[in-house]
């Protein structure tokens, strides 16, 4: 997965006790926003090809077996660490926005827990599963709309289902399945979704996904309230990010750029309305 992106390795050691996780209730009962002001097309149909069930159920079982390994190593985060009950915070405003982009994100048990490591890092898998590295708050210094942008990009991953269209796309090609067969019978790739839900934190999105998560986290956060220009700055320190090994990591699955930058320098205006509205209705 993106895993805002590269893959976790062992959760490093932490001085933290282990404590049981905070489950965060997306909230409901709010309207439907208006049609979206970014411009991302629709998702790709390939993604019908494996279940999303399936999916789901095994992004559960792999981001329960990651906080396991956190928590025997003592690098889960308590739920009264300040920087836990601020992701958690932040991660409410947004929520609400979620349905519209996918409908079965009103469903979703979504979840929020905080590792301690050095690693720049933070995901959303599948099923709203969202786990973020104590690296990326503390190297780079990110502000609560930093953090809201971060949240959204990877929160928009696994609205716009890219694992699931991923997965979907390479094991059709790799085994040469066709569309009509699949549509009478999702057995084969419903079992190779479930057989490759352990690697949901090693997928590569493209830098179509990429953009796209761009400009729909961009959109999330700017509905909830957090100012659009943090993408920007956001992006800035990724760029600047090049003293350890981790950053590096992360920088290599999710380039920081030029054409990166200027595209949500771009979009920016396009949301600044929503954000407006946010902030007067607040």
């Amino acid at each position: 997965m993106c895993l805002f992106c590269p893959a976790p390795t062992a959760a490093p050691s932490s001085p933290w006790s282990a404590r049981r996780a905070f489950l965060l209730a997306a909230g409901a009962g709010i309207a439907a926003p208006a049609l979206a002001q970014v411009d991302v097309g629709a998702a790709s149909g390939m993604r019908r090809l494996v279940p999303a069930e399936t999916l789901e159920t095994s992004a559960v079982q792999q981001y329960g077996q990651l906080l396991e390994q956190a928590r025997a190593q003592r690098a889960l985060a308590p739920a009264g660490h300040p920087q836990l009950q601020r992701l958690h915070a932040i991660a409410r405003r947004l929520i609400p926005y979620t349905g519209t982009w996918n409908d079965r994100a009103r469903h979703w048990r979504w979840e929020v827990n905080l590792i301690g490591s050095k690693q720049i890092n933070a995901f959303c898998m599948p099923g709203g599963k969202i786990a973020f590295y104590t690296g990326i708050l503390e190297q780079l210094q990110l502000t609560d709309d930093e953090v809201a942008m971060v949240m959204g990009h990877e929160m928009a991953h696994a609205l716009r289902e890219h694992a699931r269209e991923r997965i979907a796309k390479t094991q059709a090609t790799n085994l040469g399945l066709r569309l009509g067969s699949q549509l009478l019978g999702l057995g084969d790739l419903g079992n190779l979704a479930a057989s490759l839900g352990g690697q949901l934190l090693t997928l590569k999105f493209s830098r179509s996904d990429e953009s796209d998560a761009d400009l729909v986290g961009l959109e999330l956060a700017a509905r909830a309230g957090f100012a659009p220009s943090a993408a920007v700055s956001l992006w800035r320190k990724m760029g600047q990010a090049t003293g350890g090994k981790e950053g590096l990591a992360f920088l290599s699955t999710h380039p920081s750029g030029p054409e990166r930058i200027r595209e949500l320098q771009q979009n920016v205006p396009k949301v600044q309305g929503l954000y407006e509205a946010a902030r007067q209705n607040g």
